[in-house]
């Protein structure tokens, strides 16, 4: 890959510094898409004893580029997220993947794809990280940055993405029990 090439892709990939997400951090302050992507990624390498069968270099490599199309169109939260808004991020993602070089093109693409068709046990395991990812900031930021149907959200949100494993669905209970003793101090 040439050096204008490499500095165009981090350029673009800066974006997700400025891309605001609905959470906030525990200080209140509105968290960006980069910095949720890094926690993901950090999640993923605390698994190696949990998924042994797992690559968790390519599940590390799903959770860095998993939001590189909010680069062109922002966050929407899930919960108001539409299918076309969906569509608007795959194709201007789509467009810009086919625009790397050859084998980075082809590469993250089949990650996408892989992504995408929740076959693999490393894009099931990244999508639910990323949910979960979601539910660990809510609950560690202050309560009142909270929108009404978080209060229920945060209480049901992903067990079903997490029921293909034991481990995953440990932590996802581990979630709710903070979830619910933080309504209750702060309800």
């Amino acid at each position: 890959m040439n050096v204008s090439k490499y500095l165009e892709i981090l350029h673009v990939s800066e974006r997700l510094k400025d891309t605001l997400r609905h959470c906030t951090t525990t200080n209140g302050r509105t968290e960006s898409a980069a910095e949720h992507s890094w926690r993901v990624a950090l999640m993923a390498l605390l698994l190696n004893d949990e998924f042994p069968d797992a690559d968790i270099g390519k599940l590390t490599e799903m959770c860095i580029i998993h939001d590189l199309g909010e680069c062109f169109t922002g966050d929407i939260p899930t919960f108001i997220k539409t299918d076309s808004d969906r569509d608007t991020e795959d194709d201007l993602l789509d467009e810009w993947v086919k625009s790397l070089p050859e084998g980075l093109s082809e590469h993250w693409s089949s990650l996408y794809a892989e992504i995408k068709e929740q076959k693999t046990l490393e894009s099931r395991i990244f999508k639910a990280l990323d949910k979960l990812e979601a539910l660990v900031q809510h609950n560690e930021s202050p309560i009142d940055t909270w929108s009404d149907n978080e209060f229920e959200l945060n209480k049901t949100y992903a067990f079903d993405t997490v029921e293909f494993s034991d481990w995953l669905t440990e932590l996802r209970k581990a979630i709710l029990n903070e979830t619910i003793e933080k309504i209750r101090k702060n309800g």
